[in-house]
């Protein structure tokens, strides 16, 4: 099981405690079967045998948590527009921008994008840019496929919404064009990576810093600061919280949850501008 762990961590950062080390097997199953091997052992040696380095993404990608749902705590993502509305009013012409960091297959930034798509027939006001971005190349081909399993496509999603912005194919739900294309989905490793080039008015990285290292969490929350204009937000999951891990960030006094750059920042983390 180490070798397994050991390469999700080494090259997502993402970490799998002790006591969910049975995932690992369940998660392999699939890897299992399409290569043909009968055990984790035989995976493994094919890990370090290294003639088909595409074994590893596969691994890593079957170990990565892609647990997701569209409008996933929607009272959350309901704070947003307003706040955008706030950010408008201070900066008016300025198209805002949103970032998805951590999207897995797409749910969140399309929950967004179709937010603001409502809002901007509504009140005629110009949707945000968004950009979503996840470690996973996998999942990053299905968002932008947009492509759900009915199964999928009914986990917070209302019937009004569905008929509205999804066509069915088969027995699956394609998000229409014009959904997709108000959403730039790029793969990105937040630990690693080069942080997208400008600044953000609001950033979502709910359920990823769960999966770091409390060293790890300190140095992702430091460079998004580095991305975020002063007077943006910063939405977490709920089990997450910037307090103990930064000075970067502090708790919002008019959005509940939801946290604000504080202007201390790490000189060593590099600012693109």
């Amino acid at each position: 099981m180490h070798i397994f762990a050991a390469l999700l961590e080494q090259r997502t950062g993402q970490q799998i405690a002790a006591n969910r080390e049975w995932r690992i097997e369940t998660a392999l199953k699939p890897v299992l079967r399409e290569r043909g091997l009968q055990t984790l052992d035989e995976l493994a040696g094919a890990i370090v045998d290294g003639r088909d380095p595409l074994v590893a993404d596969q691994v890593v990608d079957a170990l990565l948590n892609q647990e997701s749902s569209f409008f996933r705590d929607a009272a959350v993502l309901d704070m947003i527009p307003p706040a955008l509305d706030a950010m408008r009013v201070e900066s008016p012409g300025r198209r805002l921008r949103v970032w998805s960091a951590g999207c897995s297959m797409g749910q969140e930034p399309l929950s967004l994008a179709m937010l603001f798509a409502e809002q901007e027939e509504a009140k005629g006001v110009q949707s945000p840019e968004i950009v979503a971005t996840d470690v996973s190349e996998t999942a990053i081909s299905r968002a932008r496929a947009g492509r759900f399993s009915q199964f999928e496509i009914q986990r917070g999603l209302p019937v009004r919404r569905m008929m509205r912005w999804f066509d069915t194919i088969g027995v699956d739900w394609v998000a229409r064009p014009e959904l997709v294309r108000r959403v730039s989905f790029r793969r990105l490793n937040l630990v690693a990576d080069p942080l997208p080039i400008g600044r953000f008015d609001v950033i979502l990285c709910r359920n990823v810093l769960l999966y770091l290292s409390p060293a790890l969490r300190t140095q992702v929350l430091d460079r998004l600061a580095q991305v975020m204009r002063p007077g943006g937000l910063l939405v977490l999951g709920a089990g997450e919280t910037v307090i103990g891990q930064t000075e970067a960030f502090r708790p919002s006094p008019d959005y509940r949850g939801l946290y604000e750059p504080t202007g201390v920042t790490p000189c060593s983390v590099a600012v693109r501008a």
